[in-house]
């Protein structure tokens, strides 16, 4: 087996090059072909992985000729230049690294608030040219002043903490921060309208998506307190950039200073020109140490991915770590096969599904499982589908996903059972996994059995009366087809009964036929896995 080959087109640390040698990785290191568009859609179908900074594009018309690409590696923390969507479709799963630069990031937020609050770059400019403006320049102190922030995720906290230690009060306005969580922090949360009328100084540390777009708009600008100072080191977009110049005109914002812009490279800008405005070219990141940590911390990423099957960071996919993939691969293995078993068997379009994890498997990453029994549901139907693009294309479909766990254990130490919701029927099927490692169907529709996955297989329900396997095998034996495995199962004497066969070779129209002849069958379906 050939190694994985990573493309990296866009400039990156000989350290972290080296991190894919290191890991038996065929890497090819080529720093500014992101910029080029053409030779980079001819190339980019040898490649298992591609690792990328800001500079390579990665839409969906160059993800069309990414045939063989499994993984997309982002050293840093905005993907806006990749089409997620498109790369969920494609089962390409779209990593980043936002721990790398946090600390670079928070500090630049901290250097920003200080340059507001003393007008330093004003000071500084006046000064060299040999003016001595000492009156001119009157700031206000930091100290027992409010800080606003709105986003206390990973970086958001850092800030948070170093607010804290400057003696500031800080308020945070985040929909995910627990208040165990704020309280850890020494940070009061509260809604977003009470942070804007109570901060003196307001910094935003949120991704940039449709609820958060212009999340300070005219409006909120409008109420927030005279004198406010704003801070956007996170993604332009976040403010309304022309109110907040009609603002800063007004004097009702006293400062603000700003690293990102809604359009970029900003030679242009509302709110440049402005004397009470801090800008820097999108420095966030900019240290030695940040750019350092993202390059490893995305060859890091993707090599766990190729080689040991671990997902980290990812934007489209349940994270599995590097601890977790050994025991996790067997049971995902069971999820999908157990998922195409029901998938297969359904013919009516479906509605719902429930997935249940009992005993062990229950404390194991299960959304990781629940992508892989979902695959394996909608793979009959939609043939390129994979644990990436299945959630996603679940909900664009309108199925409704339902997750049960237990750690109470049965007659398995782990049981996982998926029942599949149509128009017509509800089926369940469960599984697990013994002690040899291989997926074991033990349950189909509530009768007890113990069955194989075999490549291909039959799958019959009939009455159980006398002399029905006989007649059976011997069908199967006058068409030369070899029985590998036979499991069977019945829910009372006489009455509903399951066969489930692996036969060494696929069944044909005229075997699936002359089953279904058979006295007593009720059903009979052939199955591939």
């Amino acid at each position: 087996m050939s190694a994985p080959r990573v493309l990296i087109s866009d400039q990156l640390s000989p350290t972290a090059v080296q991190i894919f040698r290191d890991r038996g990785i065929d890497v090819d290191y080529q720093p500014n072909l992101g910029k080029d568009k053409e030779k980079l859609a001819e190339i980019i179908g040898d490649y298992d992985g591609l690792a990328i900074r800001s500079a390579t594009k990665v839409t969906a018309k160059l993800l069309e000729r990414a045939t063989r690409l499994k993984v997309i590696g982002r050293a840093g923390i905005g993907v806006d230049n990749v089409d997620i969507p498109a790369a969920t479709q494609r089962g390409v799963i779209v990593m980043n690294t936002p721990f790398g630069n946090s600390i670079t990031t928070a500090e630049h937020a901290i250097a920003m608030l200080f340059a507001l609050a003393r007008e330093l770059p004003a000071a500084d400019t006046s000064t060299q040219a040999g003016k001595w403006e000492k009156n001119r320049f009157m700031g206000v102190e930091v100290t027992a002043k409010t800080l606003g922030i709105i986003g206390c995720g990973n970086i958001g906290a850092i800030v948070a903490d170093r607010a804290v230690g400057l003696k500031m009060k800080v308020i945070a306005f985040d929909p995910f921060l627990s208040p165990e969580r704020a309280m850890a922090l020494g940070v009061e949360k509260v809604e977003l309208d009470d942070l804007i009328k109570r901060a003196d100084f307001i910094t935003l540390h949120t991704p940039l998506t449709d609820k958060t777009r212009n999340i300070l708009s005219a409006d909120s600008i409008a109420r927030t307190k005279k004198g406010v100072r704003i801070i956007n080191c996170a993604r332009g977009g976040l403010v309304d950039e022309v109110a907040l110049r009609a603002a800063l005109d007004s004097g009702h914002v006293a400062g603000a200073a700003f690293d990102v812009f809604v359009e970029e490279p900003a030679v242009t800008n509302p709110l440049f020109g402005h004397p009470n405005v801090i800008a820097t070219p999108h420095l966030g990141a900019s240290t030695t140490e940040a750019q350092e940590n993202v390059a490893l911390q995305v060859a890091e990423q993707i090599s766990d991915y190729l080689m040991r099957g671990a997902v980290q960071n990812a934007l489209n996919m349940p994270s599995i770590t590097a601890e977790e993939a050994p025991k996790l691969t067997p049971f995902v293995k069971l999820a999908e096969l157990i998922g195409s078993f029901a998938g297969q068997l359904t013919d009516s379009g479906l509605t719902g599904v429930r997935l249940e994890y009992e005993g062990e498997v229950a404390s194991l990453n299960t959304r990781a499982l629940t992508a892989a029994a979902l695959t394996g549901v909608l793979k009959p139907s939609l043939d390129s589908v994979n644990m990436v693009s299945a959630p996603a294309l679940a909900k664009e479909r309108g199925l409704h996903v339902e997750e049960v766990r237990r750690d109470d254990r049965g007659t398995f130490d782990s049981l996982f059972r998926l029942t599949v919701k149509s128009d017509k029927l509800e089926r369940s099927v469960a599984g697990t996994v013994f002690s040899d490692g291989k997926p074991r169907i033990v349950e189909i529709k509530g009768i007890q059995l113990d069955a194989e996955f075999q490549r291909s297989m039959l799958y019959v329900t009939n009455k159980d009366k006398p002399g029905f396997i006989g007649r059976l095998g011997t069908l199967l034996g006058e068409r030369g087809i070899n029985i590998a495995t036979f499991a069977l199962g019945r829910s009372a004497p006489g009455e509903d009964a399951i066969a489930l066969i692996g036969i060494d070779a696929p069944a044909d129209l005229g075997l699936i036929e002359g089953v279904a002849a058979l006295p007593n069958v009720i059903q009979v379906k052939p199955l591939s896995f």
